[in-house]
């Protein structure tokens, strides 16, 4: 039987309700002065006002008014405040124990390995939008039924690539995934389509040695093919010469050093950081165990546990780097008149998470416990070894988009409430932190994460998510996959203008 309220860390001053409490009974030694929805924090003990709100032995804010023992605690008692300790660099360094394990991928001319085969059609700019889609749509699967190895055919279209600043951080963003797309190596083939006359030129993009190197990237500039028909017609014809090559493509057994995965979490509640956030982390350590690479982003979603990384950073530059991030975005919040704390949901709130100090422990939890190694920009190539940080907006698109260009394999994704974000061409595995959810959501759930609520060690979920993983690169679809998502979820980070 699942308890029906949980005592975290013998710290807190909060419980959480697992199940709906109603006023009048006893938890914990104190009685319930009014509903708890299932999710949601009361006091054990009185807080006095002004004092800090200790959940999972870390603060999520202060009290701001006296809060007695048992009440309902939320937005209209506890506000955020302040930041981490950030003195605290490197003080929690622990190498995990090297483990051998392997999968099945692609293993591509250039040395990098895939895990998934399709042929990608790429946008330099949203007016090509159209003919990339229309283009893809021509393969359907009875045309691809002679190429059983390809997964597809897939466009990638954005809304941006014009009306911006030539130089800047926003085109070096468009730029810097436009690229990582390109030589993404779950891709077998792309072909990249621009219009002729946009901001964003593709021959700038082909200036990398590695792009120039790429035998399986062709171009296509519709104002030359002679305009949207013929730009059409012609990209057919360069992805029908791309098929049988891709379907040359065989599985073969590699080591899981050559994985790469990206960590996020959506819709999440006041079970994420108990549940598939901490189960997740367990996941990560493993992979990088193995040699592996992980990256956690979004950025505004650490803030306030940031000392959980910063305890684990290599070096102090990768801690600096990190402090870095976390100034530019408070300083970006207040420059529209906004805070960090603006970024917990109506949905976050709703399942029991009420600031952003709170949300972020869970965040971090999925991170695990292995050394932060490098904090590197948003959709640049992830290349140090375990750990790293991707700076990125907490906006679950967005950020998928940036760890994908980085080059992730597959993105494991932690939900609470119920998110149906899809991914390609590295697919999504959605893990879920409440049976509630799985039962109302099932088919869009890989992972229940819940069993750890009735006593399932986070060391078997941990282990059974990173058997899902390797069974992911090896083939096995997802959920997500299952329900054709993805296409739609290719959101690169532009921040800037739009002239």
């Amino acid at each position: 039987m699942m308890p029906r309220s949980l005592h975290a860390h013998s710290d807190d001053s909060v419980g959480i309700a697992l199940s709906a409490l109603e006023a009048g009974c006893e938890e914990h030694g104190v009685t319930i002065l009014e509903p708890i929805a299932a999710g949601h924090k009361f006091a054990l003990q009185s807080i006095k006002a002004g004092t800090s709100v200790i959940k999972l032995g870390q603060s999520i804010g202060l009290a701001n008014q006296d809060i007695p023992a048992g009440a309902h605690v939320h937005e209209h008692n506890l506000s955020c405040t302040g930041h981490a300790n950030r003195n605290v660099v490197g003080i929690d360094i622990r190498q995990p124990a090297p483990r051998m394990e392997q999968y099945r991928g692609y293993v591509r001319p250039n040395g990098k390995v895939g895990t998934r085969n399709f042929i990608g059609i790429l946008t330099s700019v949203n007016c090509s939008a159209s003919v990339a889609k229309k283009i893809a749509a021509y393969f359907t699967y009875e045309r691809l039924t002679h190429y059983p190895n390809v997964d597809g055919v897939i466009a990638f279209s954005h809304m941006s690539g014009c009306g911006m600043a030539k130089e800047g951080r926003g085109i070096d963003n468009l730029r810097r995934t436009i690229t990582g797309y390109a030589l993404h190596p779950n891709f077998a083939a792309v072909l990249l389509i621009g219009l002729g006359c946009e901001v964003n030129q593709i021959d700038p993009l082909l200036d990398s040695a590695e792009m120039q190197r790429s035998a399986n990237l062709q171009t296509l500039i519709i104002q030359e093919a002679g305009g949207t028909s013929a730009a059409i017609e012609a990209g057919i014809k360069a992805v029908a010469n791309m098929l049988p090559a891709a379907n040359a493509a065989t599985r073969q057994n590699v080591s899981a050093e050559n994985l790469t995965i990206g960590l996020q979490c959506g819709a999440s509640d006041g079970y994420s950081a108990l549940t598939a956030n901490p189960a997740l982390g367990v996941a990560a350590d493993i992979l990088v165990a193995a040699g592996g690479k992980v990256v956690l982003s979004e950025t505004p979603e650490i803030y306030g546990a940031e000392d959980l990384l910063l305890r684990r950073a290599a070096n102090p530059k990768v801690a600096q780097d990190l402090i870095d991030r976390l100034n530019w975005w408070e300083h970006h919040a207040a420059r529209d008149g906004a805070s960090l704390n603006n970024n917990p949901s109506p949905g976050n709130k709703a399942g029991g998470i009420t600031t952003i100090l709170e949300k972020s422990l869970g965040a971090v939890a999925k991170a695990g416990s292995s050394p932060l190694n490098a904090v590197i920009d948003y959709a640049e190539t992830i290349t140090a070894a375990g750990l790293s940080f991707m700076d990125s907006p907490g906006y679950d698109p967005c950020s998928a988009t940036g760890q994908i260009a980085g080059g992730a394999h597959m993105i494991l994704f932690t939900t609470g409430r119920g998110s149906v974000f899809g991914s390609l061409p590295a697919p999504t595995l959605k893990l879920a932190s409440n049976a509630a959810l799985v039962r109302r959501m099932e088919a869009d759930i890989d992972v229940d994460c819940s069993r750890v609520l009735n006593g399932t060690s986070l060391i078997e979920i941990g282990s059974e998510i990173f058997d899902r993983i390797l069974k992911t690169a090896s083939g096995m679809p997802t959920a997500s996959e299952r329900l054709d998502l993805g296409e739609s979820e290719w959101v690169p980070w532009v921040p800037g203008a739009v002239y």
